[in-house]
Parts: C-alpha cells; structure tokens; sequence
C-alpha cells in the first residue's frame, strides 16, 4: 500500500470478513471458557447470598465491560461501577488528574478503592485486555490482599506478549480467582490491512459476550435455589422506573448510577 491507495491485487476487507472472524471468535470463546463462566457465576451467586455487591471496573474500552455488568436492563441490580472520573466526581479532584496515561499510575487503585462504597462480601470483575497496566495490576492485587473474589476478563494472547506495567512484573490474571479469555488477538484489531496493520478490534464484543453470560448463569442459579433474582426492568419501558427503584433502596449507598 502507498498513502491511502491500494497496489494491485491488493484485497481491501470488507463488513463481512470481520463478521465471519467476529461470529468465529464469539463461538470460540464461548466453548473454550465455559466453564470458567459457570465458575465466575458460582462466585458472584456466593456473594449475592451473603449480601454482597458486584463492583466492575476497566479503563480505556474495557470500561465498556463494566457498563456492560452494572446497571443494565436485564442485569444484576447489586452492581456498581467503578470508573477512572470517580477520582473527579467522587474524590474531587481536578479534570486534569484524566488523561490516557492514568491507567498506568498505580497509586490510582488506593484512591479508588477507597472511594467506593466496598464492604467485605463484595465481589468484583476487573477487565482489561492487556492485563499489564499499573493502576489495573494494583488494584486487582489489592482486591486480593482485602480478601474480595476476583473475576479478571482479558486476552490471553494480548496479556501473554506484553511485559507487564507495574513494579511487581505481574498482570491482572495473576490475581484472579477465575480468569476468562476474551479471544483477542494481540493488538486487538483482527483483520489484516494491504502493507501492515489491521482494523476491527473485538475485545469489548466477546468480552460483552462473557459479561452476559455470566449473568444468565447467577440468575440460574439463584433461580435453582428457589431465590427471587434482582434483576433490572428497563428505565424505558411502563415500570420499569418503579420496579427498579425498589430493588435499588435495598442497596442504597452500595451502588452507583451516575455519570
């Protein structure tokens, strides 16, 4: 390739290419982390009883999958959302604390933790698909050392390449109770451009994917138990708002639904 033309016989890819490698990956991973899923769920269930809340947390596009886990119609209601702009909307400081290489400071992982409302049964699902960051290895490792479940979503292929960020030389996986492989290869992106590089990044679908799945297996557990799930109706439809804001009172200061 020369500037942004393509050299002869060169085959640009199409929507179609990267839905055939999505819809591939997407039954890949599903297979392969079958039964790490149904052990993500027996931990989050195990919470659940003892009246503990999920907290998700990722930086960058993997914040993706803490939206994904916490306040969504037809997800868990004992969920919070632990994002980066807490330091500002919570903590106070200043908007300039943000910025791309925050997810490298470790010493943001005290700051926050500190700032969420955590008590001791809670669990959490740490996502990142580079597993190496230092405010994502720190926290995970202080989730350890507090003695909370640990549930790490992120690339194996990704993790495995990369040297890690933080001091200790260690990665998100490292500290996880149970670790699930999003099936994104290295870089991310899968489909392959004419002279280098490649388009169509697929860490947030697959990890969308395994965010819901382990969803419906706490619900079917709970269920099995004979246990009422408290599951979110959408804001958007007749009730919803009403039945929501019942189930929310029961963990009033627990969870956040903000920016």
């Amino acid at each position: 390739m020369r500037g942004t033309e393509l050299d002869a016989g060169d085959v640009a890819p199409t929507a179609e290419d990267y839905l055939a490698v999505v819809t591939a990956t997407m039954h890949r991973v599903a297979a392969s982390q079958r039964e790490a899923v149904g052990r993500a769920a027996d931990l989050i269930a195990e919470a659940l009883r003892a009246d503990g809340v999920v907290h998700a947390f990722g930086t960058g596009h993997s914040e993706a999958l803490a939206m994904e886990i916490a306040g969504r119609a037809g997800g868990l209601v004992p969920t919070n959302r632990i994002a980066l702009r807490d330091l500002v909307l919570v903590g106070g400081a200043s908007p300039d604390v943000l910025g791309p290489r925050l997810e490298r400071d470790p010493s943001v992982a005290h700051r926050l933790y500190d700032l969420a409302p955590i008590r001791p049964p809670d669990v959490f699902v740490l996502a990142s698909n580079s597993g190496v960051n230092g405010a994502m290895v720190e926290f995970a490792a202080l989730v350890r050392d507090k003695g909370h479940g640990l549930i790490a979503i992120t690339s194996a292929e990704h993790s495995g390449r990369m040297e890690s960020r933080h001091p200790s030389g260690r990665r998100l996986a490292d500290f996880a109770d149970v670790v699930l492989d999003n099936g994104a290869p290295y870089g991310d992106a899968t489909l392959p451009l004419p002279g280098g590089g490649a388009i169509g990044a697929i860490s947030s679908i697959t990890a969308a994917l395994l965010a819901q799945q382990i969803t419906v297996e706490v619900v079917a557990r709970l269920l099995a138990a004979g246990e009422r799930p408290p599951v979110y109706l959408s804001a958007n439809i007749a009730g919803g708002d009403a039945h929501n804001d019942a189930l929310e009172a029961r963990y009033a200061g627990r969870i956040r639904r903000g920016a």
